[in-house]
């Protein structure tokens, strides 16, 4: 398609599929979209706790690139899990996409986005460690192999951010916009899993690696880069 962003013709970035993504919906006549998002990379220093850790340089060059290639027909909204990398990754992106000649909005934290389906931290991380990496611990999850204290259920969690999502999407007057949501790898790997039918032990997610979600024709749809639209409908009632 020849809206599609080139890696050679712009250089790859972080997010390359998830603007080809918003580009061949809105081409396709979607006017309002939520892009449920990984931050951009970020540091991994162990001697802080994981929910600390900033953007890096390189994460943050990546979020401007992000930004610049949205479709600037789209008026973007920002919303984001707390953590500062989170909130961070949505506001340069923002704010390259309006120097780029789009149009958006200031950012605000949202729990939905955040781990809130971690009950008790400590036990996640240890079994998290116990596991074949995050999509061995999101097959375990999903499988009820994890403590009930520790996660609520994994398809609780899934439709719990859908409705939520869907609803931010629908509020408002304006026809074209694009909810740019920013959340965790494990958010969007649980999420693959559960209502797109895409195992989380045969799939990892790269930074500002997207899964998009938008209405078409009285039914709800959500898409992940790689895959089909599915119909998650019976989800959101």
């Amino acid at each position: 398609m020849s809206g599609e962003v080139s890696a050679g013709a712009s250089g790859a970035f972080y997010g390359e599929g998830s603007v080809n993504l918003v580009r061949r919906l809105h081409e396709s006549g979607m006017g309002r979209i939520a892009l449920l998002i990984r931050h951009s990379a970020r540091e991994f220093n162990r001697d802080v706790h994981d929910l600390v850790n900033p953007l890096t340089d390189e994460g943050r060059h990546h979020c401007r690139l992000f930004g610049a290639a949205l479709p600037k027909q789209l008026s973007v909204r920002g919303y984001a899990s707390p953590p500062e990398r989170c909130m961070e990754t949505a506001k340069i992106a923002i704010q390259s996409h309006a120097e780029a000649g789009g149009t958006g909005n200031k950012t605000r934290p949202v729990e939905s986005l955040g781990v809130f389906y971690a009950l008790d931290q400590i036990k996640m991380w240890k079994a998290l460690g116990g596991s074949n990496g995050l999509g061995g611990f999101v097959t375990r999850w999903a499988a009820g192999d994890v403590p009930t204290d520790a996660m609520i259920p994994a398809d609780d969690a899934a439709q719990l951010i859908a409705r939520s999502t869907l609803a931010r999407l629908r509020s408002g007057s304006e026809t074209n916009h694009l909810d740019l949501c920013v959340t965790h790898d494990m958010t969007i790997l649980m999420m693959r899993d559960r209502l797109l039918g895409e195992a989380a032990a045969e799939h990892s997610v790269e930074f500002l690696e997207a899964l998009a979600l938008y209405e078409d024709q009285g039914r709800v749809w959500m898409q992940s880069t790689v895959g089909g639209a599915v119909d998650i409908s019976r989800v959101v009632k």
